[in-house]
């Protein structure tokens, strides 16, 4: 049986195991969300560009949502502004990676960031800051609407591939 001391301490250890990972969720889900936008032009000219780069089906995706799908060799990447998530069917690993230049489009920052995925995904894992890793559920929680549109679409194509 139980000792009556252990009932507090295992109420402790249980909040502070829940605790830790939504604040990991929490700072990771900030790769995903917009920053402040930019002149509409500009950006209309850039969103026209990744499209390009992006195809139909991902190209739509951006639209709705303002967040890139890229199918790489570790899983399928769903790249923001400011920085990238690794999605596989039951973990998600959220990459902090930005660039540098604050008067750049949005659509211009994914397109840095997909072009440099493309030319070398470890040198892009190893460059980029590990913000979160775990379950996709815990990252949804933390996140709004359309991101949340675009995590469950990169979740469909990791199970799809």
């Amino acid at each position: 049986m139980l000792k009556p001391i252990l009932i507090p301490i295992s109420a402790i250890a249980f909040v502070h195991a829940w605790a830790i990972p939504e604040l990991y969720a929490a700072r990771g889900a900030g790769v995903l969300r917009p920053g402040r936008g930019r002149e509409e032009e500009a950006e209309r000219v850039a969103c026209g560009l990744l499209a390009d780069l992006l195809g139909h089906e991902a190209g739509r995706l951006h639209a709705r949502t303002g967040l890139a799908l890229e199918p790489g060799r570790f899983g399928v990447w769903l790249l923001g502004e400011a920085g990238a998530v690794l999605v596989s069917p039951h973990r998600v690993h959220c990459y902090c990676v930005k660039v540098s230049d604050p008067d750049l489009p949005r659509a211009d920052r994914i397109a840095h960031l997909l072009l440099a995925l493309r030319e070398d995904e470890t040198g892009f894992v190893t460059v980029a800051n590990l913000a979160f890793s775990g379950a996709p559920w815990r990252l949804r929680r933390r996140l709004r609407g359309p991101a949340r549109a675009a995590l469950a679409a990169s979740v469909g194509a990791a199970r799809a591939a």
